[in-house]
Order: structure tokens, then C-alpha cells, then sequence
């Protein structure tokens, strides 16, 4: 359990299926007792088969908490990974996954339906990340994870080295590693970074396209005899 459950108190009897539904780290999701939790409407529903940001937010209107359930079930995953790559660790990105979808689910609380039609889904709760990610960041400098798919490429590619990526990915500036996991590794574009970010386009353009070069200068460096 992470120090933040710990903290919480745990309320009422979460049904073992929430985790199937949430993901695994829904077991630590503790809230106050002054909180609501969604229990999610899974009769009927495929959970197998994505849902579009048109679907999961006409849900969000009629139903809130089934609604909740499938945005969870589509962005869970790439929120969790992305956050994985920029804290520092399994425990802090399961706890921004956690923040993340525990304030979306509160801001939803005082959405109309037309504040809620006009969400950009992935958009908002990669907002809501970043700034989650920024807090743990703040004042700690220990190596950051990165996705192996962001090193080297190609079938004669040679084994990555998960620790070295660290290192290296750590070394660049938060604007930077930003940047480069939102493109790289949750696959946004370029306008919704900078939404996200607060940054003009071509600024983030600058920053990855600076970030990737960092990297590409560190492979040639550590590749000279």
C-alpha cells in the first residue's frame, strides 16, 4: 500500500471486480470518507472494446460513473505509463494515476453537460498529470524512467540498457523530457503538448526536437572508443 492510502481512510467494501476494471492499482485507491467513489456500471458493457471520446463522453452526461468507468478504461493505461516515465518510480506514477482520475472524477462533480460535450479527453487528463508530475519532481533530482522504445529501433538493435536510458533521460530538462514522453510515449501532437504544457507549438517543437538531439549526442559520445 503507498504512504498515501496509508493516510486515508479506507470506506466502504470495494468489490474485487473494481480492480479489473481500474487496473491493479485500484486495490491502494483509498479515499476519505467524505469522498464518493463511483461504483462502476459494468452490465452490458464491453470492456474489451475501446470506447471514442464521443461515446465515453455522452456516457458522462446521462451516467456519470459508468461514464467514469470507460474513461478510466481507456486512459488508465498511457497516463499510468507517461507518469512512469516522468516521476521516479512504479509507486509514484501509481499514485499520479491515482490523483489524476480521483480529481477528474471530483471536477466532473461540477461540470454542466456542455462544459463536459466540449472536454478534450486526453488533453484534460494529461493536464491534470503533468501538473501531478511537476509536484513530485519539485526539489528531487534521481534518474527517470524511459520507455525502451525511445532508445534504439530496429530488429538489429542492441539490447537496451534500462538503467543507462535513465540516466540519460534524466539529463534533460523538465521542459524537455516533457515534451519528448507526451510525443514519444503517449503519442499526443504537437498542439495538444502545448495546450498541455502551456507552451507555444513551436517551442515544443524546440524542445523535442533539442531533447532528441541531447540524446543522439550522449549514444555518440558513449558509442567513441
Amino acid at each position: 500500500m503507498t504512504p498515501r492510502a496509508r493516510t486515508l481512510r479506507r470506506c466502504g467494501n470495494f468489490e474485487p471486480r473494481l480492480t479489473l476494471v481500474f487496473g491493479p492499482w485500484f486495490r491502494n485507491f483509498s479515499i476519505d470518507c467524505n469522498e464518493t467513489i463511483p461504483q462502476p456500471v459494468l452490465l452490458g458493457m464491453n470492456l474489451n472494446a475501446p470506447s471514442t471520446d464521443r461515446e465515453i463522453k455522452q456516457a458522462l452526461v446521462t451516467h456519470r460513473d459508468a461514464g467514469f468507468t470507460m474513461l478510466v478504461v481507456r486512459f488508465q493505461p498511457g497516463i499510468y505509463s507517461g507518469a512512469r516515465r516522468l516521476t521516479h518510480g512504479h509507486e509514484d506514477a501509481e499514485e499520479v494515476a491515482q490523483e489524476t482520475f480521483l480529481r477528474a472524477y471530483r471536477a466532473l462533480g461540477g461540470y454542466d453537460d456542455r462544459r463536459i460535450s466540449n472536454l478534450k479527453l486526453s488533453g484534460w487528463l494529461w493536464t491534470i498529470a503533468i501538473n501531478l508530475c511537476r509536484d513530485r519532481a519539485s526539489g528531487r533530482r534521481r534518474p527517470i524512467a524511459i520507455d525502451t522504445r525511445l532508445a534504439a529501433s530496429g530488429a538489429d538493435a542492441p539490447p537496451i540498457d534500462a538503467a543507462a536510458w535513465n540516466e540519460r533521460l534524466a539529463r534533460l530538462s523538465t521542459d524537455q523530457r516533457t515534451a519528448v514522453v507526451l510525443r514519444h510515449v503517449a503519442d499526443l501532437s504537437i498542439a495538444d503538448i502545448s495546450e498541455i504544457v502551456g507552451r507555444p507549438q513551436g517551442t515544443v517543437r524546440a524542445d523535442i526536437s533539442r531533447g532528441l538531439d541531447h540524446l543522439r549526442d550522449v549514444l555518440a559520445r558513449e558509442e567513441t572508443p
